[in-house]
């Protein structure tokens, strides 16, 4: 397996010359069908998402045959995520940049032309954001930014870049911008677990795993260096998932690419299984 701070656990390819699945354990047997697994049939015993884990089992299976070989992802941030522009941000100054990039999302009645119409509005709206913020990178001054702010939308920006101005030497307009584009019609999730609800998903995730097919290939994406998964968490998260992958494929060769590779602030990283 493989862990990186966002790419993690991987497990040799079947057919590779220095793949040992026997490392890993016994391949769980897998059933045809979820519900003739007497684990997956013992739902509700535990936390709050047996029911939908055992839900979800039976609708993998209907797509995952016995036998295939397929790549498994688990990103840490599942069981704990945060916004990290909250933190980067006042909360009136988010609450302009949600204004500043409101998406309206059609109804589910809508018409193709007017599909293709939101689709083409939206396009603009952020091209003509992304054009703004590039320009206030070389020049944010009060008659550039009120030129701007002319633009239908656009009033919000006279008092977002006067609040970041005033809380910055020099604000990250393409922070600011990148983190705009997260506001649509939601918002990142933002639930930093508890170390209880961490042991939850972690019991519901194995429940989940001990009734799939091994996968061929596994990795862990850390999801710490970007802040999504709280940095006074990944190490405990990462440790439990990994007890929790040894429980259910035995021993598990691990690399941490994130150790041995240096990645620069900003980018991923990951383990290796």
């Amino acid at each position: 397996a493989v862990a990186s701070s966002s790419r993690g656990v991987e497990v040799p390819p079947r057919g590779s010359s220095d793949a040992q699945p026997e490392a890993l354990g016994p391949s769980p047997q897998t059933p045809e069908r979820a519900e003739d697994s007497p684990s997956a049939s013992a739902s509700c015993s535990f936390g709050d998402h047996s029911c939908q884990t055992t839900e979800l089992i039976k609708d993998i299976l209907q797509v995952l045959p016995k036998d295939a070989a397929y790549v498994l992802d688990i990103d840490l941030d599942f069981f704990s995520v945060k916004n990290p522009f909250k933190e980067i941000y006042t909360q009136e100054e988010y609450k302009l940049l949600q204004e500043l990039y409101s998406f309206k999302k059609p109804n589910s009645s809508a018409s193709e032309e007017d599909l293709l119409d939101c689709v083409e509005n939206r396009i603009h709206q952020l091209e003509d954001l992304e054009a703004a913020f590039a320009d206030f990178c070389d020049d944010d001054s009060d008659e550039i930014l009120e030129r701007w702010a002319l633009n239908p939308g656009m009033r919000p920006l006279l008092p977002l870049v006067h609040s970041l101005k005033n809380r910055m030497v020099t604000p990250n307009y393409e922070l600011v911008h990148q983190a705009g584009l997260t506001c649509d019609y939601s918002e990142i999730p933002h639930h930093v677990s508890t170390e209880e609800e961490i042991e939850d998903l972690i019991e519901a995730v194995t429940h989940l795993l001990r009734n799939l097919p091994k996968p061929t290939l596994l990795t862990i994406a850390r999801s710490s260096l970007d802040d999504y998964c709280p940095a006074d968490q990944v190490e405990l998260i990462q440790e439990k998932v990994l007890n929790s992958l040894r429980s259910i494929y035995g021993t598990l060769d691990v690399h941490l690419e994130y150790l041995e590779d240096f990645s620069p602030a900003g980018t991923d990283s990951s383990t290796t299984v």
